[in-house]
């Protein structure tokens, strides 16, 4: 569970220049935060919506405070990329996320190329498993997405795993849901069909694709449940 302290309320005013938003607090100030999202944040940067924001307490930060999550429709929806690789390494610790069997080490942001990093590796029972995280906060009609924007640094990664799964090694993508009103996840090929193409490549080559749902609050945000992926993307004909 990550429990946000020092935050407080507010109403978006615009999302800008990627890494910006501006936020009206109840007491009538502007604030300028920052944006911890380089995606599109497609679905979840309406101005007008409710947001939470929280401060930091380093002194050397431009924009002290930042955006955490914001709510669409009454759905909170975490923002907060940085935030992501917390969740899921509790969740692993926690047993929430069990598909890999008892866990003898966690270890983060290990170097898999001359310029290249993924987020966890795994040592297993079974042996090594190399592990990326996604933060998804698109969903359509009951089905996260991801990317909200093409990412050539997503493909990239598939590809990485698809040579570590050829080398022996367990090789997997986790896809972590911060909002709770998606069933399921599955590439956004209308977005990037790149990387819907190479997800279904993956898939075919050794790499497992896995989502999991967070509970998102105000108060904390906590991985739930695993939800169905589909590497081939979703249709009607997945019910």
């Amino acid at each position: 569970m990550l429990l946000l302290t020092d935050c407080r309320t507010g109403t978006l005013l615009r999302r800008y220049k990627r890494f910006l938003a501006d936020v009206l607090l109840a007491d009538g100030q502007s604030l300028t935060v920052h944006c911890p999202n380089s995606g599109s944040m497609r679905g979840c940067s309406t101005p007008g919506s409710p947001v939470l924001i929280s401060r930091s307490d380093n002194l050397q930060r431009k924009y002290p405070w930042t955006l955490e999550m914001i709510q669409e429709d009454g759905i909170w929806i975490g923002v907060h990329t940085g935030r992501t690789n917390h969740l899921v390494r509790e969740a692993l610790e926690n047993g929430v996320i069990d598909d890999f069997g008892a866990l003898r080490s966690i270890t983060p942001e290990v170097k898999v190329s001359a310029n290249s990093r993924l987020d966890f590796r795994l040592a297993t029972a079974a042996g090594t498993v190399y592990l990326e995280v996604k933060n998804c906060s698109l969903a359509e009609n009951g089905v996260a997405l991801f990317p909200d924007a093409v990412t050539e640094r997503g493909a990239k990664h598939l590809r990485e795993l698809v040579q570590l799964a050829a080398d022996g090694y367990g090789a997997t993508v986790l896809f972590c849901v911060q909002r709770s009103d998606a069933a399921r996840c599955a590439p956004a090929a209308a977005i990037d069909p790149v990387y819907a193409d190479t997800v279904a490549w993956a898939a075919g080559r050794g790499v497992r694709f896995l989502a999991y749902r967070a509970e998102v609050c105000p108060q904390a945000v906590t991985i739930r449940e695993k939800i169905p992926f589909y590497p081939a993307g979703y249709s009607t004909d997945c019910l």
